[in-house]
């Protein structure tokens, strides 16, 4: 599934250089696939952004597993619910973004939690009350089917396309007023 995703970003960004020749395509031809652990594991004395930035400078592009989880150093790669999904089976599609010098985040996605890792996950949460929640209960009594979630940022995905340095260039929204001031000064325009 990670693969056809990013084979859909790949045809995206190829039409969108196609229809604007000053946009260079720059996403590698595949993703890398790295776990969390591995990740700290290489990088030990990076906070977790700054190891996602590493390897994906490294990489282009990365799919980084199993977020949610406590990993080795007793620290979490990031936060995520405990009764969503299965941190087990989860991660985030990143890729480097030159225009901000980051690891821009364009997909998270994963497999819902079933009975098994939902117990698993409150219990490590300390939110074993949430069982009694009617959601948790229809999972922990398997009333409810197994399913994938995830979610792609579209406004991430056309600030990367578009090679933009502000979210507010592909989105419009409210800004407050100093903050306006200073990206008119850097000139960058909001919609």
């Amino acid at each position: 599934m990670v693969n056809d995703v990013y084979a859909a970003l790949k045809e995206t960004e190829d039409y969108v250089s196609d229809e604007y020749p000053y946009i260079k395509p720059s996403l590698p031809d595949s993703i890398t696939f790295v776990d969390s652990q591995e990740l700290e594991d290489e990088f030990p004395n990076l906070s977790p952004k700054e190891r996602e930035l590493e390897i994906c400078k490294r990489h282009g592009s990365v799919f980084v597993t199993r977020i949610g989880d406590v990993l080795k150093s007793g620290q979490k790669h990031d936060g995520r619910s405990p009764d969503y999904d299965d941190w087990s089976l989860n991660g985030d599609i990143l890729v480097y973004y030159d225009v901000l010098d980051c690891a821009l985040e364009l997909s998270s996605m994963g497999i819902r939690v079933d009975a098994a890792a939902l117990k698993y996950q409150l219990e490590k949460s300390h939110a074993e009350s949430r069982e009694n929640l009617p959601f948790q209960k229809m999972i922990l009594s398997d009333e409810l089917p197994f399913t994938v979630g995830g979610g792609i940022g579209q406004s991430r995905i056309c600030l990367y396309f578009l090679k933009k340095a502000h979210i507010g260039e592909v989105q419009s929204s409210i800004w407050m007023d100093e903050d306006l001031k200073k990206l008119e000064e850097a000139g960058i325009k909001l919609l």
